[in-house]
Formats: C-alpha cells, structure tokens, sequence
C-alpha cells in the first residue's frame, strides 16, 4: 500500500491527443504528483507539457529509463493499444503499479497475459473504464437493483463523429474502440457476466468509415437477462449522449436514463422519481478519468481492489472479441469459448516463466469456474 498522506508519485507514459487530458488532470489533483513524461517522440512530450503550462518534468523515450532517474510509485499509461502489453509488462518488472487507458491490450489473449503478469509481480493492474464513472449511472445501478428479476437491458448509441486518423480506417470500428464502454457499462448495471453473443455489423452507405460502422449485439448474460446494443458512429441527426440512451424491465417496473440526465424509474406500485435513493445529484464524486485515477488512488492506498482490476475488466473485453467473432462468423458465440482459446493463446506464447506459472495455476481455474465459461 502507498502513503496515505503524500500525493502518489506518476510517471505518464504516452503524450498524445488523450495523454494531453491525462496529463492535465494529473497536473492539477492534489492526490497525484506528476514526477515524469515518456513519449516515444521528446517533442510531443515536451510540447504538451509547454502548451498546459507544465514545467520542470522530465521527459525520456524509455520508462526504464525514466524510473531509473525520478522516484516513482506508480504509471498511468496512455499509449496506443498496440503498446499496452510491452508498456504495461515494462512497468510490472519495475515494481510499478499501472492505471491502464481501455482497452488493457488488444486481444484477450494478451489481457491474460498481463493478468499474469500482474500475478506474478504482485503489482496493482487496473483499467480505466472511465463511463464507468457517472453519477447518474450508479444511480441507474440502483435503480436497476431495485427492479427484482431483469429481463431486458437495452443501450442505444447513435453519434456521428469525423475523426479523421486511423478510427476512420479500423475494421470493426464501433465495436472495437467504442462498444466496450457500453458493454462494461451492461455488466455494471446487471452486476451480471456474459454467456453468450449473437451480433450483426455493417456500415451504411453513406458511411464515411473503412469499416463496420454500425452494429446489433444480443448477449446472454449470467443471471439470464438480455443485453441489446444497437449502435452506430455515422448516424447524423438527433444523436445520443456519448454514453447512450438505456432502458432496463424488470419484474419490479422499468428505469430509464438517457445518459447525460438524472434515471428516472417506474415500479409497479407507481412512478417513483424520489424513492430514498441517493440523487446522483448529490454525489460530489469524480467523474470519468478523473474517477477512474481518484479509484486507482484509493486502492493504491487502501489495499483494496478497483472495480476496474484487469482480472475483472477481461469479461469486458471478452464481449468485444466474441461480438467481432459472432459478426464475422454469422454464428452465435459463447463467451467460453472465447476466453478458452484466449487462455491457450496466451499459455503458448508467454516468455516470462512466473507469468507462465500463473497462467497454469490460478488464472487457469479462474477461467474454468468463472460463469461466463458456461463450466
């Protein structure tokens, strides 16, 4: 556990267009001290910190290099996804704990790895999930909790946004680098695991997307609910929130919240917009990354394990493959299956012997009991 006086000590590996919004929240909570940049371009890393007013930080091409020089407790890494893994390994062997941008690494296999990893070093991986950290949905949470037995959970996501760079070039772009924060956020509400997918994609003809814009997913999830997804990233005119429109049906009545405002709930016995459940309204506490590093802080400190721990966020990432599976396969997909072949991926193709033993043991089991394995 770290100091629970002292602000953290953070190196930030990473300076681009999302390491800029990390760099300048890192900058200014009184929790984190910001003791070091790592960039594989020096200007980048140089420029971003003149341009928000930051000076006297160090800055180098190499963490180890890096943590050799400054007296660090801990990395936030905001690199590409191809770079999660070397970086997030890089930090482990440091002795380093690591709040990670989503997705934790590009495929499943390579997230089981950093599992490992992480195991074996007996360092602190966590993932920023940041949707995760609205108010209003951990009031929908509770509203959901409320509801009895779910049958139905559905999330709406129509935006239209011009990117330009590599989204508007990426294969399965909606689901690869947007529908995880839906799908997290699913598991979240249902406090549920996924079973199963059956998923279409396409991308409409006016798309100015490469690929797959737009997408309907159907997962099977552990307590027997459904959760539909229907999205889309090219869809002008009355767009949703960026964390979409959701409703969920339960024996109890339905909740609804439209991503931005305060849920509102209707139970059987009548409409209930104040029914003694905290408003989210009156939670002060950190949104998005700012919520995501505010947890990372406090499990740093307390010893406790975030909602985002890399074990738990792989589920996560395991709708995302299964629902790239299913669209390409036409086929319905079990989540087991995914994470099976994921684990024998990974178990073939790792280097580090305790990572290894990690895989073999613990994590094996882990993999074959979870619910989501169908076991």
């Amino acid at each position: 556990m770290q100091d629970a006086t002292g602000p953290v000590r953070v190196i930030q590996v990473g300076a681009g267009g999302m390491g800029r919004a990390w760099l300048r929240l890192l900058s200014s909570t009184p929790d984190v001290e910001l003791v070091g940049v790592v960039d594989l371009n020096l200007e980048t890393a140089r420029a971003a910190l003149d341009d928000l007013g930051i000076h006297d930080v160090p800055v180098a091409g190499s963490l180890t290099e890096l943590a050799a020089v400054v007296d660090a407790q801990a990395v936030v890494n905001v690199t590409i996804p191809a770079a999660h893994h070397p970086v997030n390994v890089e930090a482990h062997l440091l002795g380093l704990p690591i709040l990670c941008e989503k997705p934790v690494a590009p495929t499943i296999a390579q997230a089981l790895s950093l599992a490992a990893v992480s195991e074996a070093t007996g360092q602190l991986l966590m993932v920023s999930q940041s949707r995760r950290y609205f108010r209003a949905l951990a009031q929908y949470r509770r509203h959901a909790s409320r509801l009895g037995e779910i049958g139905a959970l559905t999330c709406d996501f129509f935006k239209a946004p011009h990117f330009g760079g590599f989204r508007e070039e990426m294969p399965h772009v909606l689901l690869v680098d947007m529908a995880i924060h839906a799908f997290d956020a699913a598991r979240y509400v249902l406090d549920q695991d996924p079973v199963s997918v059956y998923c279409e994609e396409y991308n409409p003809g006016w798309s100015w997307y490469a690929g797959n814009a737009s997408a309907t997913a159907v997962f099977e999830m552990s307590g027997g609910a459904r959760f539909s997804y229907t999205g889309s990233w090219c869809a002008d005119g009355l767009e949703t929130s960026w964390n979409g429109s959701w409703r969920v049906n339960g024996a109890n009545g339905t909740a609804l919240w439209d991503g931005t405002s305060v849920p509102v709930a209707e139970f059987v016995q009548g409409l209930a917009f104040d029914d003694g459940l905290p408003s989210s309204a009156d939670d002060d506490s950190p949104e998005e990354i700012a919520g995501a590093l505010a947890e990372f802080v406090s499990a740093l400190r307390t010893g406790e394990t975030p909602s985002g721990e890399v074990h738990s966020n792989i589920l996560s990432l395991a709708m995302v493959e299964a629902a790239v599976r299913s669209a390409e396969s036409g086929q319905r997909v079990l989540i087991a299956d995914v994470l099976n072949a994921a684990y024998e991926q990974a178990l073939s193709s790792e280097q580090l012997p305790a990572a290894k033993a990690a895989l073999e043991g613990g994590l094996g089991e882990l993999i074959s009991m979870t619910p989501a394995a169908g076991r």
